[in-house]
Order: structure tokens, then sequence, then C-alpha cells
């Protein structure tokens, strides 16, 4: 609401300051106070010659272009060519116009972009004629001219602002860090992912440091401040999220989170003890590692395969999905975990010619042991087995810890595993359900975080917002996300549902990819300019 007060404000303070620009203009200053026709006069005055250029104003993210080039265009016209002139006029407008229409010294020279044209002409007539002192002395007044030091400033500034606009709404590259997407998806593929298909989001934290998500490398410190932030809004989409899509998000769980170098525990991570390092569990413990709160679009970002969508029931058998009872698709190159002996030694090659990872979060082979256990496809562990004297198991799955899994309360889900889990609903927007102190667990992150609702459950009773509550309609989809991986991937068997406004787009393809994430193993050649859509 403050950032949505400063802009109608500063709106206002816009119109205001344009009053006099306009008179000293020769323009009725009245004009300036009628939203659309103050932005067509204001188009005019800079040299557009149809009204309608200011209707460009009205596209989202293209207005934001238009609307800085109109300002820097403005001043201009008034004679102002350096380059503070245009930086405060694009920063903030109001005061730039205020000091224009406040001098009654500054005049309105004519629309800068005639002029400059016409001046450009005239050089060109000069240099064609072969009028060598004319040329000169016209380069010599150019009021356009920009010094070297400014053209580079005005590149790189330009530079950054374009791509940090690229980045936030069109088109982002990522890269893959872990291996819960294998083997479709592998540690070390490149991607650029799109942020429109699924319909653009706009920025809800407003002051970051360009081309950073959120963290500042070198000093291991968030690269945003959560204040002041604007609410944030989804533009029409070109594609709808399907099953079995590969999505990048927002990690949901993400909004509280114990940041260390190895990687991101959250609060919930720690509440059921299940940070996985000692050393981690200590630091928390003793509130060395500070606790560090995200916004959604600051949130890791994460990807899986979308396996079920808002109004989905899903129930895992054996491994094998079902979605609304009916089997659900199994990805070519899942994996499982297996653990594989054999009863002689195996030469190491066999499974780099197999493409089996391992990397130390994907499997070791211990030579001396003639023993692993390794995270495999269908195919892989077809062609290990076929081998003489070699034996590839299934590594069971248990529930050591009740409340690891979703949604974290041992009586629902204590004894469930990551192959055997459900039956569980997926809330779809409209929808509602009866709530109880029993199922309440299932709801409890969307209704309390995700839907932003005081949520309370006391003596067996549930209150939303201060009301008891036997019922809630959702007011967002939810999806169910799982990585190809199965038994080695964090995913909503773990933390969730993934609300709508945290699906950030749609991975296109692979543009470079390195082999088990890192560029001292190789390069995976044939993975390069890959569609992800063919990976299945």
């Amino acid at each position: 609401m403050t950032i949505l007060i400063f802009f109608i404000v500063s709106y206002i303070l816009l119109s205001i300051s344009l009053m006099k620009v306009f008179e000293m203009a020769g323009v009725e200053g009245w004009k300036a106070l009628v939203p659309g026709l103050n932005f067509m006069v204001w188009a005019k005055l800079v040299g557009h010659k149809s009204p309608a250029y200011a209707a460009l104003l009205l596209i989202p993210i293209v207005n934001i272009f238009i609307y800085a080039g109109l300002c820097v265009d403005l001043v201009r016209s008034f004679g102002k060519y350096k380059f503070w002139h245009s930086a405060l006029a694009v920063i903030y407008a109001p005061i730039m116009f205020f000091l224009l229409g406040n001098k009654e010294e500054e005049k309105y020279i004519g629309p800068t972009l005639d002029d400059e044209q016409s001046y450009f002409t005239k050089m060109q007539e000069a240099e064609a004629a072969g009028k060598a002192r004319a040329l000169k002395k016209l380069q010599a007044n150019n009021p356009y001219k920009k010094s070297a030091a400014r053209e580079w400033t005005e590149a790189i500034v330009f530079a950054v602002f374009a791509a940090a606009f690229i980045r936030m709404f069109l088109i982002e590259a990522y890269t893959i860090p872990t291996t819960s997407m294998e083997g479709a998806l592998k540690a070390g593929d490149f991607l650029f992912v799109s942020k429109w298909h699924y319909g653009i989001r706009t920025p809800k934290t407003v002051a970051m440091i360009p081309l950073l998500h959120n963290r500042i490398p070198a000093l291991n410190k968030e690269s945003y401040l959560e204040n002041p932030n604007i609410p944030m809004y989804r533009l029409p989409a070109y594609e709808t999220v399907d099953r079995n899509d590969p999505v990048v998000f927002n990690f949901p769980a993400g909004d509280s989170v114990y940041v260390f170098p190895e990687r991101t525990w959250t609060v919930e991570d720690y509440r059921y003890n299940s940070v996985g390092y000692a050393h981690h569990q200590r630091a928390i413990k003793d509130g060395k590692a500070p606790l560090v709160t995200r916004p959604v679009d600051k949130r890791d970002h994460y990807i899986k395969r979308c396996i079920a969508v808002g109004g989905d029931s899903l129930e895992i058998r054996d491994r094998q999905v079902f979605i609304n009872g009916e089997p659900g698709y199994l990805p070519e190159k899942m994996q499982f975990s297996y653990t594989v002996s054999a009863q002689k030694g195996l030469n190491p090659k066999i499974f780099d010619d197999l493409k089996v990872n391992l990397s130390p979060t994907e499997g070791i082979w211990n030579a001396r042991e003639n023993r692993g256990i390794m995270q495999l496809n269908q195919e892989q562990f077809e062609a290990l087995k076929a081998i003489e004297g070699v034996s590839v198991n299934l590594t069971p799955q248990s529930s050591r810890n009740p409340y690891r899994l979703f949604p974290n309360d041992p009586k629902i889900s204590g004894t469930w595993t990551v192959d055997n889990f459900g039956p569980i609903w997926v809330p779809k927007k409209g929808e509602t359900v009866e709530i109880s102190a029993d199922n309440i667990a299932y709801y409890r992150r969307v209704i309390n975080i995700y839907e932003d609702n005081d949520l309370e459950v006391k003596d067996g009773k549930v209150f939303i917002n201060g009301a008891e509550a036997n019922e809630y309609t959702f007011k967002m989809n939810y999806y169910w996300m799982m990585g190809d991986n199965r038994h080695n991937s964090e995913d909503s068997r773990v933390w969730g549902f993934v609300p709508e406004d945290h699906v950030v787009g749609k991975p296109l393809f692979i543009w470079f990819s390195t082999k088990h994430g890192n560029m001292g193993n190789g390069i995976n050649w044939d993975r390069i300019f890959t569609w992800v859509s063919n990976l299945k």
C-alpha cells in the first residue's frame, strides 16, 4: 500500500510540474492535469508527430522505455543536454520539471527530435558539399555531442538496464545446481527460461542490485531490501502449467531460511529436526546463523516437474504415481536409488559409458569394496544388471523422521515414504474444503502464509482471522512438483504445494552443459542447444 501511495502521489506531482512546463511551451497548463491528454501533448512537444504515440504508455513493460524517452526528450527540448539533466528526469521527473518551470530564464527551444534531425542534416549537407569550415563549425557547436566518458556511461547504464529488464520480464538464464531432475535435466545444465509463457509477473521487490537474484556473492548478504515493495501481479499467460511440464518456480518454503555456503535450510527444516549437517544445526541453535526472510520473488529458484495441478488427487503406490486414481506419467529417464555390488572389480569406464553420475550427491563407487549406492534410470539399471557378477538392488526408502514428509504431521504422514505417499488433494482456486484440527496440517501454509490469513488452532477448533472456521475457499491454484530423481529430490513430498504466484517460467532449451556440474569434468557437448521439451 505504501508504494502504491508513492506512485499515486508521484503522478499527481508529475501532472502539476508539467503545468508550468506546458505554459512555457505555449500550451494551456490545464492540459497537464487531464490523464491521457497530458501525455499526448507531451509527446507532441518533443517531436512525435502522432498523438497515438502516447498510447504506447498503456503497454506493460514497453511503457517503461517510452516514459524514460519522453522524460529525456522533454528536458532536451528546453536545451538541457547534460548527463545529470537526463538522469534526474528519468529517476524522478517531477523534480526536474519543477526546476524547469520555476526559472523564468528557461526557454522552450522546440521539439528536440526535429531539431536534432535538422542539425545532423546540416552536418551531412556540409560534408557532402565539401564545406570543411562549415562542417567544423557545426561539429564544434554541436549541442548533441557527448564526451567519450558520457558515451560509455550511458552505454553501460543502458546495457545494465536492458539486461535487468529482459531478465526480470522476458527470459532469464538459469543453472541447475542439483541432481534432483536427473536424468532429463542434469546438474550443470545452463537453461534459458521463458517468463512470458506462464504469464509475466510484475516485481514485488523494487530496491535491489540489478542482475543479482538474492545474494551478493562477495559479501554473502542479501542483494535487496524487503521494503519498499509493491503488490505483485501476473499478466495474461500464453499457456497454462500442465501436468508433466518442467517448471521453474520460487521455493515456497523459502520465506524464512538459514543460509550457509553449502546449502540453505528452511525454518521448518530446523523445527522438524531435518537439518542434515550437525555444524549447521549447532550454528542455528546457538544463534550464529541469522534467520533471513525473503519476499516471493527473491526466494530461491527450483526446477521440478509438475505432477498434479489444482483439483487433482495424488497418491504414490510402490513408486508409481496415481492421479485421480489413474496411473500417471513416468519420465523416461526417471531415476531411483540402487545398491550396486560386484563380485570382482569393475572398470570405472563402465559408469562413464552408461552416463551414470558419480558426483558426491549422486553416488560413489567404492572400488576397494566393489560396492556403491547410485541413482539409476531403467536403462542404466538393466545394463548394469546384465553384467556378469554384478547385482543391482533397489535401495529401501523409510520414514525415519515422522515430521520429514508433508504435511509434517505424524498422525497423517508418519508412515508415509517417498515411494508410498498420500493420498493428497491439490487445492484449486474457488474450491471450498472442510477444515478441522484433524486435517488443517494439509492447508496450514496455504491459508496462513501463501494466502495471508491469521490461522490459529486452539481447543480443537480452527480460527481464521479471529473467527471460528470449518471450511475454507482457496484464492489461488496450486501445483504438486516432483523431481525425476525420485529418491534424491526435495520436492512437494517434503514441503507441499507450490502456489501459482510462485511460478517463474518455462524452461526452453539448454545453451551450455558441464559434466556433473563441474567444468573440470568436461562439457556435455551433446546437450548444448537441446530443447527441454525433447527431454522426456
